[in-house]
């Protein structure tokens, strides 16, 4: 048996030395942010940023697509796990067809044919989702540069993101300069702030596109993760995945979460949304009470007991359940990344809204500026 001072001499030293599982630990960081070399891009420092508070919530971040790398909170139980998916090394995330965790624009969402018309003039954008113009275009979009990067080191640990998207850059009018704040606050709440200018009218659809799995990233499907949209209406698509037009109400359809209920409880119905989705992947209407923070949605996982709360002044949240994840992607851990392994809660504008008069405008002018909030709130029950 090993003599008890020296038993409490090793246990010190193995807390000293980091030896002990993150889970262990974590809860005894101070709050703060830390700021560490990641790689480069194009010949610029990519940075990955580290928020804590002091329950030991960690959030990674990097100045390359604004990627959220990682998010470590707890179980029930108090147990620390990753709930995104992602990877360890910068060269995991070249290239990042499904844009896992990334700041998506300067249009998130589909922009129908790559054409959109604006002031007596029609705009043509690289094409890179069959017919369509996905998430901003191909080369120069929010996901695939490195933006400048400033830590901040007041109460609210935080990281601001800015980057100067030229006119013309992606077929899109005006230089629009967008800000994105990533802050940690002591309510366990990411609070993601965007912010853009223009010199030329522009649409503008910022969101971002974390793959969450309140399970733990690469621990299977997310099919028993029950969820509530805060949404009676949604907007149907066609077969390129373009909204209609239609607002289509939720009730008596496999859209209705306006209750929780499990993901994967209808979500291999024969309904003619669900077959051209390959599942979800549609944009939902917020009941919004005025213009402020409201709640989108809320996902419970039972067997961690986490919940993940989104509240958003956006108008729509886009559900998507990674049905296009094929297992071509490893990430974290050697994990392989399968269909519907993990969820999207993107907070945004409707897709294709520069074709839609009748959506809420998502043009920004000269003289105006663009700022939406959103929150993920994580706790656990």
């Amino acid at each position: 048996m090993m003599p008890r001072r020296i038993f409490f001499v090793t246990v010190l030293l193995v807390f000293a030395c980091g030896l002990l599982p993150a889970q262990e630990t974590s809860s005894k960081h101070a709050p703060g942010v830390q700021k560490q070399a990641f790689g480069t891009r194009e010949g610029r420092p990519v940075n990955l940023y580290t928020l804590t508070n002091s329950h030991g919530v960690e959030i990674r971040a990097m100045n390359y697509g604004g990627i959220i790398v990682s998010i470590r909170v707890p179980d029930r139980k108090g147990q620390f796990a990753d709930i995104v998916l992602g990877h360890e090394t910068l060269e995991g995330y070249i290239p990042n067809p499904p844009y896992i965790g990334a700041i998506v624009g300067r249009y998130a969402n589909r922009i129908a044919n790559g054409t959109f018309p604006l002031d007596g003039k029609t705009y043509t954008l690289p094409k890179n989702d069959g017919p369509n113009t996905l998430h901003g275009g191909v080369a120069r979009t929010f996901d695939k540069v490195v933006w400048d990067d400033e830590p901040l080191k007041g109460k609210t640990p935080g990281v601001r993101f800015t980057y100067l998207s030229k006119d013309g850059e992606e077929g899109f009018p005006g230089n629009l300069t967008a800000k994105v704040t990533y802050s940690l606050n002591e309510e366990n709440e990411l609070v993601i702030d965007y912010e853009a200018t223009t010199d030329k009218a522009t649409p503008i659809n910022l969101s971002q596109h974390s793959y969450f799995n309140l399970a733990s990233e690469g621990s299977g499907d997310i099919l028993n993760t029950e969820l509530m949209l805060n949404a009676d209406r949604f907007t149907p698509v066609d077969k390129n995945l373009i909204p209609t037009g239609e607002l289509r109400p939720v009730k008596g359809t496999p859209f209705d979460f306006t209750t929780s209920t499990r993901i994967g409880a209808r979500i291999d119905d024969p309904y003619d949304q669900m077959v051209l989705g390959h599942g979800y992947d549609h944009n939902f209407v917020i009941k919004r009470k005025g213009s402020g923070l409201d709640l989108a949605a809320r996902a419970y996982e039972p067997g961690s007991g986490r919940v993940l709360e989104v509240f958003t002044t956006q108008p729509a949240v886009q559900f998507y359940t990674g049905n296009f994840l094929d297992g071509t992607v490893t990430g974290k851990q050697g994990h392989v990344y399968k269909r519907r392994n993990a969820f999207c809660l993107e907070t945004q504008h409707y897709p294709d809204s520069p074709n839609h008069p009748d959506f809420p405008s998502t043009i920004l002018k000269p003289g105006q500026t663009f700022h939406e909030k959103t929150v993920f709130k994580f706790s656990a029950k």
